[in-house]
């Protein structure tokens, strides 16, 4: 009788440890419990710790409460100016609401990657196929991901998840067209160069044309006053001879220093001889007259 209780007592307390483990929920930092109760979801447990459920009426689901990252398949995509351009990235994302995630996706993670998949390339076909060829390349330093996330919007939200980053490893061209696209955009960005040479040049020409106008406007003006002021000192100087030689001696003197330079010049050069008729003024200075 001793040893029947002893195996009843022992499976009692074995039945009692069992229920009292399965009462039990650990629940990590990097994830969510998820606590069902005949299937429905009863509670989400999202802090890291221990917690209680119901033994053998409710059980225990795990999701990712990390940051996912998902590697998008390589893809052709086609831009607005019918060039085809080869697309490769990857998503960073995580779970936001547990709930949504287990009704609509089952809890998998596989699952919520193939809307993800699919979400998120037909966002980038449909912003790269309105966006021309030149802006799909310059947009790589981060316009164009930012175009992809928002195009994607809300779409993501009845799923309970959230993408945080949207990357591309390589966004570039087919090999065999890429020389010839390259060159292309060489040669457009060589004739924006000679337009903006020609417009500088133009107006180089217009600042040239407007400065000569302006000197030879000015130069004008001085020769303007210049001569006004000779003719002014000239007035000036026939006014003073004037008023010197006023009285008759001194208008006979004047003749004589007239007669004397005009005398000067004409003896100048390889000719000494003069004549002179007996009545000029310079003959009549030599008879004394």
């Amino acid at each position: 009788m001793k040893t029947v209780k002893k195996v009843t007592l022992a499976i009692v307390i074995f039945i009692l440890l069992i229920t009292g483990a399965s009462c039990i929920v650990v629940t990590n930092e990097n994830e969510y419990s998820l606590i069902r109760q005949f299937g429905r979801i009863d509670r989400v447990v999202s802090k890291a710790g221990i917690s209680f459920k119901l033994p053998f009426i409710q059980s225990v689901d795990t999701l990712p409460r990390q940051i996912l990252l998902y590697d998008l398949s390589s893809s052709d995509v086609i831009t607005s100016d019918k060039k085809t351009m080869i697309c490769d990235s990857y998503i960073l994302w995580h779970i936001v609401d547990p709930t949504k995630f287990a009704q609509t996706l089952n809890g998998s993670v596989t699952a919520a990657e193939g809307r993800l998949d699919a979400i998120v390339y037909n966002s980038t076909k449909n912003i790269i196929s309105s966006t021309t060829q030149d802006d799909v390349i310059s947009g790589r330093n981060g316009g164009l991901s930012q175009a992809i996330l928002n195009n994607i919007g809300t779409a993501l939200d009845q799923y309970g998840i959230e993408i945080l980053s949207f990357e591309t490893k390589k966004l570039d061209l087919p090999s065999d067209n890429k020389a010839a696209v390259y060159e292309r955009m060489i040669s457009e960005r060589d004739n924006i160069a000679a337009t903006y040479t020609a417009e500088g040049s133009s107006e180089a020409q217009i600042i040239r044309n407007t400065t000569d106008m302006e000197v030879t406007v000015m130069l004008s003006e001085a020769e303007k006053e210049a001569e006004i002021l000779i003719a002014e000192g000239e007035a000036e100087y026939m006014r003073i001879l004037a008023e010197a030689y006023n009285d008759e001696s001194k208008q006979e003197f004047y003749s004589l220093v007239r007669s004397l330079d005009a005398l000067k010049l004409s003896m100048q050069g390889g000719n000494k001889t003069v004549i002179l008729s007996p009545d000029s003024p310079i003959a009549q200075i030599f008879y004394g007259k």
